[in-house]
């Protein structure tokens, strides 16, 4: 081969790489502002005179606005053209970092974080967009694993940079660096293979309101069910129902338009008009298995990552910094897995993986549950962290890839969109039922606890106000027994009880995780038995005639595999 010849191989080699390039960097820029939030939520509230609360809301609120526009998200970049939309959406994402940074009081963070979170919606469609038009075969799917691999990644460069950053010059540079990275990324986007827009398609507005609505609702239902109360409302809820809590209140209001949203799409379905979204993205079995899984993984993996901070913080009494030091082998192990598991998909079917998968994981919480104690020094603690770490990358990534590819080929921007709102759903919904599982797990065994020890008088427990147990470390509870009648005995007493409570509480939550795992092996049986074939470069069409018999036929044939 000549030298020019080869010149231009490399030339075409590199270039077929920089779409991956420019996912994987957009993708890190995206959770890398969410996951520095949390890194800097010291320095934010001092700074800023809030309470944490405001920035859990500011993170919230991000989040919230990302699921609400996601099936909206994929249509519009479809109907104006995904690169245009995407470089658009990339300006606006850098530009809310800038204001972030700028900050001066709690409301501009909320907007610019509220912001960023809405145009996320339309950047999440566009990456799976650019894989599937740039990437065939064995490069697809270790394309989408490495997509997958991406927020791991953006977690740990989190931890170590804005910690950092946090710690020494200040938490502002951490968003300043992800304005400049949204720089990097609509230079690179330029280079990228220019997809037409599709003038014709037709954009469901009606459907796209109902599924932001019942979002909404059902997102702030769920995450206010620890701090509002779960039947009754507590002294934190915003408003009450005739004394219940507004967290049920939302949920089933949530649930009530989240019906609306399907009804209103079967209509359209019936009538042959455009919707939001097409139902035959669940009509076979496996589709719906492949969701299960996904759901009940993204549930189970956002339920650990609160309990494992938790047990750091509270237990071991570890600063923030120091945690995210500590479960660096837990991200890192959700990241390898996520970029490996597409050298397995030639050898194994996806229902097997995501069997072994799922058995990985609830070795790796059980492992954890027997194990986690006062030190984190014990090699049985970390095996159970990368073990852990190891499955749930795998499973995130092997539901990901089969989802897009299990589908009707014309709804693969639907799946996509399906996909991203399953997995910021489950994430709220696995954080919410863990906190609340938790902490009434620590009340009832408070309560145990303090029945087997008589030298606690039951005036010691009113004014420490068990009924409204949580999650204190030593110091915490210490300063509460210093505003009691406790003498030196009865401090001792209650510092034990809560000591080995709040241990136990963890245990059984982390088992409790691990049923749910194995539960899940249920329906990974009904995945599919192979991935079949590549993505098409349009991920998105106006539902035609035929197109309902066409998805029946293709249906039907991914369930004889």
């Amino acid at each position: 081969m000549s030298t020019k010849s080869s010149a231009v191989l490399d030339v075409a080699v590199k270039a077929s790489w920089l779409p991956l390039i420019v996912v994987v960097l957009t993708q890190i820029q995206a959770s890398f502002a969410v996951n520095a939030l949390t890194v800097s939520m010291a320095g934010i509230t001092s700074e800023l005179n809030t309470p944490a609360t405001s920035v859990g809301t500011a993170i919230t609120a991000g989040t919230f606005a990302m699921a609400a526009f996601i099936l909206l998200g994929a249509k519009v970049g479809a109907r104006f053209g995904t690169r245009l939309v995407f470089q658009i959406a990339v300006v606006i994402h850098g530009v809310a970092m800038a204001v972030v940074a700028l900050s001066q009081t709690a409301a501009m963070l909320f907007v610019a974080q509220a912001a960023s979170g809405a145009v996320i919606a339309l950047i999440a469609p566009a990456l799976t967009v650019f894989i599937a038009s740039n990437f065939k075969g064995e490069q697809q799917a270790r394309s989408i694993g490495f997509l997958a691999a991406a927020i791991p990644a953006a977690g740990v460069l989190a931890l170590l940079i804005a910690g950092a950053f946090a710690s020494t010059i200040g938490w502002r540079w951490s968003f300043a660096l992800i304005v400049g990275l949204a720089v990097v990324n609509l230079a690179l986007s330029f280079r990228l293979k220019k997809i037409e827009p599709q003038k014709d398609l037709l954009i469901d507005w009606v459907g796209a309101l109902y599924a932001a609505v019942s979002v909404i609702l059902l997102s702030f239902g769920f995450s206010g069910l620890s701090s509002w109360g779960l039947v009754l409302a507590s002294d934190d809820a915003p408003f009450t129902v005739l004394g219940l809590s507004p967290a049920p209140v939302l949920i089933v209001a949530g649930t009530i338009v989240g019906q609306l949203f399907f009804s209103w799409i079967r209509k359209q379905q019936k009538a042959g008009k455009p919707r939001i979204f097409d139902l035959a993205v669940l009509k076979s079995s496996k589709e719906k298995a492949v969701t299960a899984c996904m759901a009940m993984m993204l549930f189970v993996g956002t339920a650990a990552n609160f309990l494992i901070p938790l047990y750091l913080q509270v237990v071991q009494g570890r600063t923030s910094f120091e945690t995210s030091l500590a479960i660096i082998p837990y991200t890192l192990s959700i990241f390898l897995a996520s970029t490996f598991v597409a050298n397995l998909y030639k050898r194994f079917p996806p229902r097997q993986i995501a069997r072994a998968g799922f058995v990985v994981v609830a070795f790796g919480l059980i492992l954890l549950a027997f194990t986690i104690q006062y030190g984190w020094g014990q090699g049985f603690v970390v095996a159970g962290l990368i073990t852990l770490g190891l499955g749930q990358g795998s499973i995130v990534a092997l539901v990901f890839n089969t989802l897009l590819s299990a589908a009707p080929k014309r709804l693969a921007g639907d799946v996509g969109a399906w996909r991203g709102l399953v997995h910021n759903m489950s994430g709220s919904v696995g954080i919410a039922v863990a906190s609340v599982f938790a902490v009434s797990v620590l009340a009832g065994l408070i309560h145990t606890a303090a029945d087997e020890h008589p030298e606690i008088p039951a005036s010691l427990i009113e004014q420490v106000d068990i009924n409204n147990a949580n999650f204190l470390t030593n110091d915490q509870l210490a300063d509460v027994l210093a505003t009691t009648t406790a003498n030196e005995a009865e401090a001792a007493a209650a510092l034990e009880i809560n000591e080995a409570a709040r241990l136990r509480a963890l245990q059984i939550s982390l088992l409790g995780l691990a049923a749910i795992a194995l539960l899940a092996i249920v329906p990974a049986g009904r995945m599919p038995n192979r991935l079949p074939g590549d993505l098409p470069e349009h991920l998105e069409s106006n539902p035609e005639p035929g197109d309902e018999e066409r998805d029946d036929a293709e249906i039907a044939a991914a369930e004889a595999r």
